[in-house]
């Protein structure tokens, strides 16, 4: 088996939502529906002393993620339809739409909120790594959009290479759940867990 896992380099990526528009175009999804969301990690405050002088310690970057594929995935131990699938020869993870009941299980656990569930459809649905994509040879479609180049895509021993395990805010603790998205953070990035995200209504 192979497991695939996702990179991130926050020394590049400048926030402009490319990566989350070209998933959505891609796998038609509705308004309020995306697999791949920006956060926005944003700390600090700003001042006005006595003189009237402004100071700011603002600080915001951004964080693309959407489903790690986890070597521990919560949500394929939580369903209790046994619906999530995790492939053996890649280590992507999918919905079995025969036994998936609608139940939300998997985006109540997940703790990138990575699955969804489609009110339409009273199924689940999540990134699935562009497996099409991936069986033909070429990277997930977020990847290829990037125009700064800050996402990739390859075997978890090759993004290792390139960055450490999803471990800066506003994304948990990488022991929950042991995801495969490796990460270069930027100059300002801080510790997982120490800063919220900061456009909770946009990616909701």
């Amino acid at each position: 088996m192979s497991q695939y896992a996702f990179y991130f380099d926050g020394t590049r990526c400048t926030g402009c939502k490319t990566c989350e528009m070209s998933c959505k175009d891609y796998n038609d999804l509705n308004v309020g529906m995306t697999y791949r969301r920006v956060l926005e990690a944003t700390m600090g405050d700003t001042t006005r002393d006595a003189d009237g002088i402004v100071t700011t310690t603002c600080v915001s970057y951004p964080v693309s993620v959407a489903c790690n594929h986890c070597d521990s995935p919560i949500c394929f131990e939580k369903c209790p339809q046994s619906a999530i699938v995790k492939d053996a020869d890649t280590g992507l993870m999918s919905i079995d739409e025969e036994k998936c009941i609608g139940c939300g299980t998997c985006a109540i656990v997940c703790p990138y909120s990575a699955p969804k569930v489609d009110e339409e459809k009273k199924k689940a649905v999540r990134c699935n790594g562009c497996a099409d994509r991936v069986a033909a040879g070429e990277k997930p479609v977020c990847v290829e959009a990037c125009p700064a180049r800050a996402l990739d895509f390859g075997t978890a021993e090759e993004m290792a290479k390139l960055g450490e395990r999803a471990n800066i805010a506003p994304l948990p603790d990488a022991s929950e759940t042991t995801p495969n998205l490796f990460i270069k953070a930027s100059a300002d990035a801080q510790p997982a867990g120490t800063v919220e995200v900061a456009n909770p209504l946009e990616v909701a």
